[in-house]
């Protein structure tokens, strides 16, 4: 350390009352009995705002990284293809059974959000949606309400039916700020 940084932080710590500010040797001579010579103090300070160095550090140049906007739009005849694969695949054969149909719900909407997960579109936060029916002469509305964004947010959907049941798959894409 230089003398000049040494009587800085020295003039800093007296005017603080800090007995530990002193040097090493200004240690070792008001040492009591009971320690041992050789001990060493070490102290570290920082410059109270209102204090300016002799060297000016340069400015540094701050990169703005709020996005306002996605750098990628939501795809959705992609995930309208997901949805209409899956749906296909895991229903096409099936007979609708109550409680086969509220586990098949819950697998199909973790295949789906994985599915679109790994198309790796930034950002956005997936919400997935299964209604899973029996198809006998009813009918059925089905409705959603959310805060919407309409510049960055968007939806998919997709309805499948067989010979007794039916299923409607539904993939919101909220973007996240």
């Amino acid at each position: 350390m230089s003398d000049v940084a040494k009587d800085k932080a020295a003039r800093l710590l007296k005017k603080r009352g800090s007995v530990s500010s002193l040097s090493s040797h200004e240690v070792k001579a008001k040492e009591t009995t009971g320690k041992t010579k050789d001990s060493m103090s070490t102290v570290s300070y920082i410059d109270e705002p209102g204090q300016q160095d002799d060297n000016p550090r340069p400015a540094v140049q701050m990169e703005n990284t709020f996005q306002l906007g996605p750098a990628k739009r939501f795809p959705v005849a992609t995930v309208n293809n997901i949805l209409k694969d899956v749906l296909t695949s895991y229903l096409q054969e099936e007979k609708y059974e109550a409680e086969l149909c509220r586990q098949m719900t819950k697998t199909i909407s973790e295949v789906i959000k994985a599915r679109v997960k790994d198309l790796m579109i930034p950002r956005y936060k997936i919400i997935v949606l299964i209604n899973i029916g029996q198809l006998n002469e009813q009918n059925m509305r089905i409705g959603s309400r959310c805060l919407w964004d309409p510049t960055n947010d968007t939806f998919s959907s997709y309805t499948f039916k067989n010979t007794s049941l039916f299923a409607v798959a539904n993939v919101y894409a909220a973007y996240f700020e």
